[in-house]
């Protein structure tokens, strides 16, 4: 053990300075606070992010592949089944899975009341894992019967709500076209995904009561819908999709169908940053006046050991070990503060949030072992080097005047 580590060491952990006690525990409890709400500011923004994103994702896919055209209505122009495109496609190892798809904009009318949504049909290959999760009451669309699936319908709560709906209540759609079609469907159940752009907007049926009402035939469909296997690798996976495309097809990301939604995402890593760099900022300042507090209470200590022969930078270091100590000290009860508290709402979900509001009922949280390991050393390096500027204050201390000063 070197003279400085073996001084900084007694310093810190056999001491009997009441006063400068204080003010190192202060300075630990800011650095374990500090870090511990960067560390929960990052597993919330992590969390929220991941649960918006999967609840989009669940209901419109990863990407979509309409026909190349100008039409930017909710009504799909029809495209042709193409089953050598869904094996190659499959082939990649990019795609977890392949469903066509097909929308057509209605108008329900239910208790004396209107309300204008899009119809999404599918057919018995799709995923239901997403509706099974969030479905409030009933259950999905059987297709086991084609023709009573036709008449089968999965509605919104929040439609169900604005509608004063329930499973099994008798509904009429109005699809205005030329001539004005109406439909009856029984609800079958009624979902509720989290994000108001889907609830507000969609209800669920069969695709081939769409390819009726549009005179499609059994081969046409409105595009196709597809899962990849890793979502970082999303724009990867459209180019690749895109380059086995015929020439008047188009695949297009969520993220481009949905640029709201995921420009607000991005905008909450602003928010983080800010929040990191303000907790920084106050861990600091903790750590430099705690460092300056003992500095100034050892000035005689200082003044002793140049006298003695040691140079500055060895007296500097004695100070800098110590802060070592007391920034590790913080580091770890940080990270057990915000582990602790971080897997306390993990599973008991104890913090609540306005479902209207956040699209979620609860805080979410989802740690990142990298990140929480990069935050650990940026603070350690950032207070270190910061603690440099005044542990130089003890090359201004005379050794006689240090010796005296009591």
């Amino acid at each position: 053990m070197s003279f400085a580590s073996f001084i900084a060491a007694r310093i810190s952990f056999k001491s009997k300075r009441t006063f400068s006690k204080l003010i190192v525990r202060i300075a630990i409890i800011g650095i374990m606070l500090g870090l511990g709400v960067m560390m929960l500011s990052l597993a919330v923004v992590r969390g929220f992010k991941q649960e918006i994103r999967e609840k989009i994702r669940g209901f419109a896919g990863d990407i979509q592949i309409v026909k190349f055209d100008l039409n930017n209505s909710y009504e799909n122009s029809p495209i042709f089944t193409d089953d050598k495109f869904v094996k190659t496609a499959k082939a990649k190892h990019l795609v977890s899975y392949i469903m066509p798809f097909a929308i057509k904009p209605g108008i329900i009318k239910a208790n004396n009341e209107i309300e204008g949504v899009v119809i999404k049909g599918v057919d018995k290959t799709y995923d239901w894992s997403f509706f099974k999760k969030t479905m409030v009451t009933g259950k999905v669309i059987d297709f086991r019967d084609s023709l009573e699936a036709q008449r089968q319908i999965m509605i919104s709560q929040s439609t169900a709500d604005r509608l004063k709906l329930k499973v099994g209540d008798a509904i009429v759609m109005y699809f205005v076209q030329e001539p004005l079609r109406k439909r009856p469907f029984k609800i079958c159940g009624i979902y509720s995904s989290g994000v108001e752009d889907v609830d507000r907007t969609y209800v669920i049926g069969a695709m081939s009561l769409i390819r009726r009402l549009n005179d499609w035939n059994d081969n046409q469909i409105g595009g196709y819908e597809i899962r990849v296997a890793d979502f970082e690798k999303l724009d990867q996976t459209s180019y690749a999709i895109n380059d086995i495309l015929p020439t008047k097809l188009k695949a297009y990301t969520v993220v481009q169908n949905y640029p709201t939604i995921f420009g607000w995402l991005n905008l909450l890593d602003t928010n983080t940053i800010v929040m990191i760099v303000l907790m920084m900022i106050v861990a600091v300042i903790n750590m430099i006046s705690a460092l300056l507090i003992m500095i100034v209470e050892r000035t005689a200590m200082i003044g002793m050991f140049k006298a003695m022969g040691a140079d500055d930078w060895t007296i500097q270091k004695v100070f800098l070990y110590n802060a070592v100590y007391l920034v590790g000290i913080g580091l770890l009860l940080g990270n057990l503060f915000g582990f602790g508290v971080g897997y306390f709402q993990y599973k008991t979900h104890f913090f609540k949030l306005d479902a209207a509001s956040y699209s979620m009922s609860f805080v979410p949280i989802q740690f990142n072992w990298l990140d929480d390991v990069l935050l650990n050393i940026g603070t350690l390096a950032v207070c270190l080097l910061v603690l440099l500027i005044p542990s130089m204050l003890v090359s201004k201390i005379s050794p006689v005047k240090a010796i005296r000063f009591k």
